[in-house]
């Protein structure tokens, strides 16, 4: 699990995306599922809160501190409110019409591009889908596909919003009576091969190019979608 770990640190730090489906699916076959998620979220804090600092001049603070007002908002309407609804069909599709859109627009189509303020809203969303699919680093994918921001910024910014994210499940995973201190030699084994692998991703990443990202970042985002489709055609 650790090289797992270390690996899918390296890739999402330098895609900025799909090394979390590989850290979840490697974690699983040893994990059962209902752990599974909340040590992968404790996991994933640390790994992208080591991201965070590492690329910490370039973090845009009013971007974030939009998004996580929305997000905590997100979490908490859709916990109190609207889990009890709505079932995973409907925002997986919606995510995969939004990264559809974003992978095969036309050029004369604008880019999703997000005001400072209107993070916000980007951060409810992904409030409510964390909550409701899991789904983190592929939402805020769509909306960092960008070509006004440089890759560390990306990165950068993608990390504190993944943070705070995953951050807000610490409280309702402790409500619904799981003890993160029962499994802390695990969480601290994975997290310090995450964080290692975080710093060489980051080394990689100054070392690319802005084509090859963003050609490494459509990549990713269209496994994502395969996956994406692959859960519609299971919950149909």
């Amino acid at each position: 699990m650790c090289i797992a770990v270390l690996l899918s640190a390296i890739i999402t730090s330098t895609t900025g995306m799909a090394g979390g489906l590989l850290m979840f699916a490697a974690m699983s076959i040893y994990i059962p599922l209902r752990p599974l998620v909340a040590i992968h979220g404790c996991v994933q804090v640390f790994n992208n809160g080591a991201r965070s600092w590492y690329l910490r001049t370039f973090i845009k603070r009013r971007e974030c501190a939009c998004f996580s007002i929305g997000v905590i908002a997100g979490a908490a309407v859709t916990t109190l409110v609207i889990s009890r609804y709505i079932n995973e069909f409907w925002p997986i599709l919606v995510l995969t019409l939004l990264i559809i859109y974003t992978l095969f627009k036309p050029k004369h189509l604008p880019q999703i591009k997000v005001s400072p303020n209107g993070f916000i809203w980007v951060g409810f969303v992904t409030g409510v889908f964390g909550i409701l699919v899991g789904v983190v680093d592929t939402i805020l994918g769509v909306f960092f596909m960008r070509d006004d921001m440089s890759k560390e910024e990306i990165i950068a910014n993608k990390s504190v919003m993944q943070t705070v994210t995953h951050f807000t499940k610490f409280p309702a995973f402790t409500y619904l009576g799981f003890s993160f201190f029962d499994h802390w030699q695990l969480i601290a084994i994975l997290s310090i091969a995450g964080v290692i692998g975080t710093k060489l991703g980051i080394w990689l990443l100054h070392k690319l190019n802005n084509a090859c990202f963003f050609l490494l970042m459509r990549l990713a985002l269209g496994i994502a979608l395969i996956r994406m489709c692959m859960q519609l055609i299971q919950l149909s």
